[in-house]
């Protein structure tokens, strides 16, 4: 026994070899000065000590092959925060240090190898002779413990993994995979490759908490989708795959870390048998089964209480309640004990009534595995099993000192007291060996809260005479109500008779007789997929459709195909209707294809153009295709797509009995570059106006298109890139939009000018004005700022899509009615800067505004004529000009002279 103790001046640990007789100190087996953080024991080899020194002073391992007589220091280069032994080889260590890196050692921490880094703490473990599982970015993978480069890695899902979801209990390892908000959980039993965990039907589980892994099975405390403080009880098969339903509404509670605490206790010594709190009708009441879940039953309430009273409690109104949640201090008991060295003995804190309750608690105890109980106490005591299970020791669960205890060697018909300190002690805890001939109990704890510690050792050997003989011991039959068939055998077990004071041995064994029991329908629960019925027979669920050939069954070969029963785990049951509930050999028949799931590699529905899809197609069998052959592979099928949109793939398997097909739509999307929101640069209120977005590249249905109008909260969605939309308030209306494509946002917004009336001019241009300036859209607003008559603020220019050459000049209206546009001396700049076209031209419009009516006014046709005159007058003037003299303004130069 080592023990970690606080003193004055820091932390030391002292070495015992005999129980806490005398102590000595290992720091100065390794250096006074050495100061120590962590102990590790090998757990394959308890003679290999491995300590660490503090980070904060130095780097070192602190190695001992011989129970911490002598010590070797090794140095290392990082900080050691946890160590992972490997569950076979006693030198492979596991090593996780405070950066997150993870090593190894093949030679118990002599020399250590850097493994991977980036992981996250508790999320590796050792796979099997020369692998371990890690953990690395949500991101499950395999591989080598010596090395984990790119070349040696196994991943395990095709999706991502849930970061806190590793649990690793004994043969199993779970874990959690969440896709589209819905979590599905996975199993790997003997650390072979990982199975999808299979619920009923209509399960649909929220939460998933591994309850238990003894004997090759798993429980676990699911809550499903209409539960919110209660779980149910699921029990699997052998491999943790395919679960039934035992128990619903679960009691559960949080502990102090927030960690899930389950109202259900395996009671030790006994196979088979378990407790449970259930909600019932807003009670919690405790339930018993003694066939691993099969059937459940109230506790029967003593007949009396502790001073011999009558107790009238009848069930199912009455009944005794227990309380079933384990002790946090590894050093008290907890409100519920047994041992496996003490079949049929279970003693816990509880209360007789119609419910469960935190008041009036007793301690009871059984001593026929829960078929009749007796109350010992009418206060919460804390219970040991000493002498190999012979004898009980009681200490008062209170928060004031105490200085008595309570001893018992007639499984709890009396009680004997007697004094351990001669002052009151606040007792902390207890240590023993309650297994072995040592008959030291140890006490520690503290005189008062200033006090420093005190330990106080009691060797109970005096209260025995001499050690047990054959005449010493009775037996009594294990059973279930008069049942003497618990979980498919008769046991008769050894007990010492009451009132004689010798002691058990340590090889004394409690089992006289085993006998196999003919096997009924209750060693068998029902399969996966069929429910137990009122005559207790097990008939297929409405939901479930039998697979009638096996995972690997070919034409020629036999299967065994499910009955609607599967053997309890360690039922020992045998001969009887075994052969009815057993499943029966068949010849395996051909079929027609069924089950088939298509899917892409990683998960997903959704992939970049140009990118490699892995299309998986899947019978839900194992049975996995390839693109040329039909194989056990998950290489899948291959194949790149160069245009965007949404493409339909559908894959066909079928045979000469029939064929089967799955579809999948997946989007195929390339990522958007830029985009122009193209709007009127006027409009009419209460009229439609077209709305057009224009994206490079082109991209054929795969955009989504959100579009906000003003302050609006909420967007238009559409999967078109063109809208038409009214507006109904005259001013600036501000128009947004949004273009998803992917992952990928871009967004894009205009002004657009709303207005009950406006009138426009139509302007044209040389077609070479353009080809010298192409895509320059400066020098079209650049007319608004030489048109003279008008305000500034009330022009508008706006390019015709398709015609670059052409452009609108709008007039916003304004008080007046009337108004003088006068476009002048404009200068249009070709590329080559050589020639200047100077432009003097006046258009006079006395027309009113005109309005957006399709009938246009009188006006408005008086303005157009009036404008095709102008143009028939520049016409004529052009044609003639060449007979009109030449006129040089003064002050050119004329062939190089001034004049």
């Amino acid at each position: 026994q080592i023990t970690k103790v606080g003193t004055g001046t820091g932390i030391s640990l002292w070495r015992s070899t005999d129980y806490g007789s005398t102590y000595s100190k290992l720091n100065d087996k390794v250096g006074s000065r050495t100061v120590l953080s962590y102990l590790y024991v090998c757990p394959t080899n308890k003679q290999k000590i491995m300590m660490l020194s503090d980070p904060e002073v130095e780097s070192a391992v602190l190695i001992s092959s011989d129970e911490g007589a002598s010590f070797e220091k090794h140095p290392i280069n990082f900080n050691i925060l946890s160590l992972l032994f490997h569950p076979a080889q006693e030198n492979w260590i596991l090593a996780y240090s405070h950066d997150g890196k993870v090593y190894s050692s093949m030679d118990f921490g002599k020399r250590w190898i850097l493994v991977h880094d980036n992981v996250m703490p508790g999320r590796f473990y050792w796979y099997d002779c020369m692998h371990f599982r890690l953990y690395i970015l949500q991101q499950g993978l395999t591989c080598r413990a010596q090395r984990c480069t790119e070349g040696n890695r196994q991943f395990l899902f095709p999706g991502y993994v849930d970061t806190n979801s590793l649990v690793v209990q004994d043969e199993y390892v779970f874990t959690q995979v969440t896709k589209s908000g819905r979590a599905s959980y996975f199993v790997s039993y003997m650390r072979e490759s990982f199975k999808k965990m299979k619920l009923p039907k209509y399960c649909l589980p929220k939460d998933m908490h591994i309850i238990s892994t003894d004997e090759k099975q798993v429980f676990a405390a699911v809550q499903e989708w209409n539960q919110n403080n209660t779980y149910s009880l699921y029990i699997s098969d052998s491999p943790g795959v395919y679960f039934i339903l035992s128990l619903e509404n679960l009691r559960t509670s949080r502990g102090p870390a927030g960690n899930l605490l389950v109202d259900f206790y395996k009671v030790e010594g006994i196979n088979g048998m378990y407790l449970a709190n259930k909600l019932v009708d807003n009670h919690i009441k405790t339930f018993i089964t003694y066939n691993k879940g099969q059937t459940w039953a109230l506790l029967p309430a003593p007949a009396t209480d502790v001073a011999g009273n009558n107790l009238h409690c009848i069930l199912p109104f009455c009944s005794l309640h227990l309380h079933l949640e384990m002790s946090e201090n590894p050093y008290t008991s907890g409100p519920i004990t047994s041992k496996k060295a003490v079949p049929g003995i279970i003693v816990a804190t509880g209360n007789i009534g119609p419910e469960l309750s935190s008041t009036n608690l007793g301690m009871f105890i059984t001593s026929d595995a829960g078929n009749s109980w007796r109350q010992i106490f009418d206060e919460e005591h804390n219970i040991w099993f000493l002498d190999n299970g012979g004898a009980l020791l009681a200490v008062l669960h209170a928060t004031t000192p105490i200085r008595h205890l309570w001893i018992s060697l007639d499984e709890g018909k009396k009680w004997d007291r007697h004094s351990f300190s001669l002052a009151p002690l606040y007792v902390d805890g207890v240590l023993m060996e309650p297994e072995s001939d040592n008959h030291i109990i140890t006490f520690f704890g503290h005189f008062s809260h200033r006090s420093e510690w005190q330990l106080i050792k009691i060797d109970y050997k005096g209260l025995f005479t001499r050690r047990c003989m054959d005449g010493d011991y009775q037996t009594w039959y294990l059973h279930n109500k008069g049942e003497l068939c618990v979980m498919g055998e008769k046991q008769i077990y050894m007990k010492r008779r009451p009132g004689n004071r010798c002691m058990l041995t340590q090889d004394y064994s409690r089992i006289y007789s085993s006998e196999p029991c003919p096997c009924t329908a209750y060693d068998f629960e029902c399969d996966y997929g069929w429910e137990r019925q009122t005559n207790g027979k097990c008939s297929r669920a409405f939901w479930f459709h039998p697979n009638s050939v096996a995972k690997s069954c070919s034409i020629g070969q036999s299967f065994l195909n499910s009955t609607g029963y599967r053997k309890v785990l360690s039922n020992n049951c045998k001969d009887g209707g075994k052969n009815m509930y057993s499943p029966k050999r068949e010849a395996c028949r051909p079929r027609a294809p069924q089950g088939l799931r298509l899917t892409t590699s990683q998960g997903e529905l959704s992939a970049a153009l140009g990118s490699n899809v892995t299309f998986m197609l899947d019978f839900g069998d194992g049975i996995k295709i390839t693109y040329s052959n039909l194989s056990r592979t998950d290489d899948g099928i291959r194949h790149i797509y160069r245009t965007t949109g949404i493409y339909q793939v559908t894959a066909v398997a079928e045979n000469n009995q029939g064929s089967d097909s799955s579809i999948l739509f997946l989007h195929i999307t390339s990522p958007v570059e830029r985009i122009y929101l193209s709007t009127p640069v006027v409009a009419v209120r209460g009229k439609e106006a077209n709305l057009t977005i224009v994206v490079w590249p082109s991209h054929t249905r795969t955009l989504t298109f959100f579009w906000w109008f003003d302050n609006s909260s909420e967007p238009i969605i559409t999967l078109e890139g063109s809208i038409t939309h009214t507006f109904q308030k005259e001013g600036k209306n501000k128009v947004t939009v949004q273009v998803a494509s992917g992952s990928t946002v871009m967004q894009d917004s205009k002004v657009i000018n709303v207005k009950e009336f406006f009138r426009s001019l139509l302007l044209s241009f040389s077609p070479a004005l353009d080809e010298h300036n192409p895509d320059i859209p400066e020098w079209r607003e650049d007319i608004g700022r030489v048109v003279s008559g008008v305000p500034e603020e009330q022009l508008l220019v706006s390019l015709y899509s398709g015609l670059p050459t052409t452009a609108e000049l709008f007039i916003l209206p304004n008080d007046d009615t009337v108004c003088e546009v006068k476009i002048a001396d404009l200068v249009l700049i070709k590329a080559s800067r050589e020639d200047l076209f100077h432009l003097s031209y006046c258009v006079c419009v006395s027309a009113p505004l005109v309005d957006s009516n399709a009938i246009h006014s009188g006006s408005a046709m008086l303005m157009l004529l009036s404008v095709v005159i102008v143009g028939l007058a520049a016409f004529f003037i052009y044609k003639f000009k060449r007979f009109a003299p030449v006129v040089t303004p003064p002050g050119d130069d004329v062939d190089g002279k001034k004049v």
